[in-house]
């Protein structure tokens, strides 16, 4: 064997160990982060207060379906699921929960954003006044002689005089 042959097997063994080293990984993940016989911390079992059954991991067959391809048996089992955002088998994301199987929801969510109305302000119209109270009194003049407002401008102080009816 020569130094390419060699360096071309180790090459190809360091491919088959990294594709082997993801697969373990991915095993491992699928399973709350446990591999192998490693009997740690038990995984994220739900929601506090999610009384359901302990061991909810995604079905294998869930990702790239197409709810609208599904027989109607299928699709009335999906119909009776719910949606529920948090943390599960250590991963952070949109969860469809369906018979107590929780399915990831791979892409992000954008929901729509709430709508908030515009405030409606409406204008009252400032009080009108309903008109002047009635005159007391009539004013009258002696130089030049009437009654206001005949009269526009009295020469002498004006004279209050009670009204009569």
């Amino acid at each position: 064997m020569d130094r390419s042959s060699i360096s071309r097997a180790m090459l190809a063994s360091g491919v088959a160990l990294a594709c082997a080293l993801a697969v373990a990984g991915a095993h491992a993940q699928d399973h709350g982060g446990r591999a192998g016989g490693f009997h740690g911390q038990p995984r994220f079992e739900g929601h506090p207060g999610f009384h359901g059954h302990p061991s909810f991991r995604g079905h294998p067959d869930f990702h790239g379906r197409d709810f609208g391809r599904f027989a109607p048996r299928e699709s009335f089992r999906w119909r009776g699921g719910h949606w529920s955002r948090g943390w599960h088998s250590g991963r952070y994301a949109w969860w469809w929960v369906v018979d107590g199987v929780w399915y990831i929801y791979p892409e992000p969510v954008y929901p729509y954003p709430t709508y908030v109305p515009p405030a409606v302000i409406v204008q009252v119209p400032p009080p009108v006044p309903s008109g002047l109270p009635p005159a007391s009194a009539w004013y009258y003049c002696d130089d030049p002689q009437g009654y206001f407002p005949y009269i526009a401008s009295c020469n002498v102080p004006w004279q209050a005089i009670p009204v009569q009816p």
